[in-house]
């Protein structure tokens, strides 16, 4: 693990221990102040991250005759939309399979945070820690916010069966930090903190902290210290158009908005979002990491 990201790590450690004492002493935020916080916060922390895809494509796609590269581009485009509309259409359709397969395709993203060396099992309980674990304790409130995003019906199926998941998922992430400590103390405190503030925080605030924390600034570090120095500014820019296409766009959804009552479909809103983003942004690292050109550090 370089130091920049050895940094990041103790950064979201600190603010997941936070988290974990606020949530302790009961100190929380109402539960819309929450529900806007939590959903401007992701979604701003979260753009840039996946705003990367740009840089990531033109690593592969990147041709020197024109005409290549506009057929490349645009055809690139519309694969990336096209599956995300696909995954919108699939949760409208099925919200249930919908949600199950979110969380699972979800899980196998995240565990791709720790750094390389750290086993496949481990990387599954990291994957799947800010998903199973808030169940031990907020399995109702844990409901209720799956039940936003597909649905009670489809909530009421999931959850409980999360809430089996829990307490042995607990243990085994415990055991999992045990035997990581012996080759990466760094890695095996990320995994504590990751699983202490998904057990202890309340789950919104919880998978903020993480994704806001640990998620997006490490892919977004990773990508940068691939990079060549002469591509940095280069890459900036290229990030920078979508992310200001999306400042624009929650601008303009405020000023709509403004005045009437905000409801958990915002929440909705997030979440199916992310959830269309998450498979072409999970092709593309996957297409990136088998051709070599980002590996995993």
């Amino acid at each position: 693990m370089t130091p920049i990201l050895r940094l990041q790590g103790g950064g979201f450690c600190v603010l997941a221990l936070a988290a974990v004492a606020a949530g302790l002493a009961g100190a929380r935020l109402g539960a819309m102040q929450e529900l806007l916080v939590a959903g401007a916060l992701i979604t701003l922390l979260g753009m840039p991250h996946g705003a990367f895809d740009v840089v990531l494509a033109h690593r592969l796609f990147g041709a020197a005759d024109v005409r290549v590269r506009v057929r490349v581009w645009a055809l690139f485009g519309l694969l990336y939309i096209g599956l995300a509309a696909a995954v919108v259409g699939f949760w409208y359709v099925w919200p249930a399979l919908f949600l199950c397969v979110f969380l699972v395709f979800s899980a196998l993203h995240f565990g791709g945070d720790p750094p390389a060396g750290v086993s496949r099992v481990t990387r599954g309980l990291y994957g799947g820690a800010v998903i199973v674990l808030p169940a031990l304790w907020h399995g109702e409130e844990l409901q209720r916010l799956l039940g936003w995003v597909a649905g009670p019906g489809s909530a009421a199926i999931v959850a409980p069966f999360l809430n089996q998941l829990a307490a042995p998922w607990l243990v085994a992430t415990a055991l999992a930090c045990g035997l990581l400590a012996r080759r990466s103390r760094a890695a095996a405190c990320e995994l504590a903190a990751l699983a202490a503030v998904a057990v202890a925080a309340p789950p919104l605030v919880a998978f903020t902290v993480y994704f806001c924390a640990m998620h997006s600034p490490r892919h977004i570090l990773r990508t940068f210290a691939d990079l060549p120095g002469s591509e940095v500014r280069q890459a900036l820019a290229w990030a920078a158009w979508p992310t200001l296409a999306v400042l624009c766009a929650l601008a303009g959804f405020g000023w709509l908005m403004r005045g009437m009552a905000m409801a958990p479909w915002v929440m909705q809103l997030v979440f199916v979002g992310l959830a269309a983003l998450t498979l072409p942004h999970m092709l593309l690292l996957e297409h990136v990491r088998r051709r070599n050109l980002r590996p995993q550090r």
